[in-house]
């Protein structure tokens, strides 16, 4: 699908960020040749996914970038002392010896360095949520394929190899047709924050930078500390910790075209300054099933199955939580999967479903693996920019018609457009501020 609103204009593009080379992007030519990758963003994940990423093979890093001097120094230190660090991510852009660049910002600024660095020779591995908007992760998606740029996006169950097996049940009809599933992601992180009000920013904090392209607000302690409260920077729970499961449901029923979606939720609370919301359900339509979420940021329980003794799932509250996860409902039996493993529940005697109960692990290492593989070999991610696209819509429609009401929405994912809704259309984009409107 064309769209114009890729880049608005090359010439404002090439002003942002000095034209590489292609030749640049062509040094790793090989299995054991060095990978030189560029840090964007150095908070916990960032520093967490790169220290990851450097256990590949012949993989160094050699520049970061943050808006904040005290953790892009606190990565240059790890990095080593050859590695340079920049306050502006363009600067790493314009090294030519820098292969590729992981992008690990706030939601709000995945999609302009993953474009630019695209236009800049480099390859890409985007955190998730894939991008803040639909049409920035439209952009992302022909970036990477005019550029012919890998880009990975950090959705690491893609990796999992008990998540590959939960695929193959279903697939193979062992618990039956699945016309149903059930996705849960239940927290007490986002359930009070103390308010804050408004101020100077610390020292080494760069906050027009920060802001880029969301709206000029003064400094709030809120808004740089617990982004995903804001819909300015993020899409809140669902598209942090839901994107994941979201993601893996598409793998899973090998379908990702919903039809329609449908929020409903709210902020409970102490609300402050904050607009994303604490409680969220959000029922989708495919073309043979039916898709259930419940982001539950006020209590920390869950509706999965308990967890099996020896495996603790990441987020529980407490002993018996299970608070992530998907279940896969069908007509001979139940399957129910998360980040630490799955379980399969037969239904009634006779039926080809096994019980069994499966431990499996985070895999971010293996996908980091994956991607540096790619920039050797040239060959798709297994999260590639599209599949992270793809699943980055899901819960970017249920913000659009939570935000509009409740109102249900109908999506035509082939052409990407919502049918008949001028309001909830509208949120299909943003309104970038200067200079920063290149998408």
């Amino acid at each position: 699908m064309k769209r114009r609103h890729f880049i608005q204009d090359l010439a404002k593009a090439a002003a942002t960020v000095s034209t590489v080379s292609a030749l640049s992007s062509r040094r790793v030519s090989g299995a054991n040749e060095r990978v030189n990758v560029g840090l964007i963003g150095c908070g916990g994940r960032g520093r967490l996914v790169s220290r990851l990423m450097r256990e590949a093979p012949n993989v160094d890093f050699v520049a970061v970038a943050d808006v904040y001097e005290p953790s892009a120094s606190s990565a240059k230190e790890w990095a080593g002392p050859m590695a340079r660090s920049f306050g502006d991510f363009r600067k790493i852009l314009e090294m030519k010896d820098v292969d590729a660049v992981l992008v690990a910002t706030p939601d709000h600024w995945h999609a302009i360095p993953t474009v630019l660095a695209c236009q800049a020779g480099k390859d890409v591995y985007v955190e998730k949520p894939l991008s803040l908007t639909i049409r920035e992760g439209r952009a992302m998606i022909e970036a990477a394929r005019r550029y012919s740029r890998v880009v990975q996006t950090g959705m690491q169950h893609r990796s999992a190899p008990h998540y590959r097996e939960v695929e193959e049940i279903v697939q193979s009809g062992e618990i039956g047709e699945v016309h149903f599933v059930h996705v849960c992601n239940y927290s007490t992180v986002y359930m009070s924050q103390t308010p804050s009000a408004d101020s100077e920013p610390p020292e080494g904090l760069d906050w027009d930078m920060y802001l880029g392209p969301s709206p000029e607000v003064p400094y709030n302690r809120l808004r740089f500390r617990v982004y995903r409260r804001f819909y300015d920077y993020s899409g809140g729970f669902i598209t942090d910790f839901g994107a994941h499961r979201l993601d893996s449901v598409h793998q899973i029923m090998r379908d990702d075209k919903p039809l329609s979606a449908m929020g409903v939720g709210g902020l409970y609370g102490s609300q402050g300054i904050v607009d994303t919301p604490n409680v969220l359900h959000v029922t989708y339509e495919y073309k043979n099933w039916t898709l259930s979420y419940e982001g539950i940021q006020i209590n920390g329980f869950g509706t999965g199955p308990r967890i099996p003794a020896g495996r603790k799932p990441y987020g529980a509250s407490g002993d018996f939580d299970r608070p992530h996860g998907e279940a896969f409902y069908g007509t001979k039996g139940t399957l129910f999967s998360d980040r630490v493993g799955y379980e399969v529940y037969p239904m009634g005697s006779g039926n080809a479903a096994k019980p069994r109960s499966v431990a499996g692990r985070d895999c971010t290492d293996l996908h980091t693996q994956n991607f540096i593989e790619c920039v050797r070999s040239r060959k798709p991610p297994v999260a590639d920019v599209e599949i992270g696209h793809k699943s980055t819509v899901v819960p970017l429609l249920g913000n659009i018609s939570y935000r509009i009401g409740g109102r249900k929405i109908h999506w035509d994912a082939d052409r990407e457009i919502i049918i008949n809704d001028a309001e909830a259309s509208s949120l299909l984009s943003r309104q970038a501020r200067s200079p920063w409107n290149l998408i």
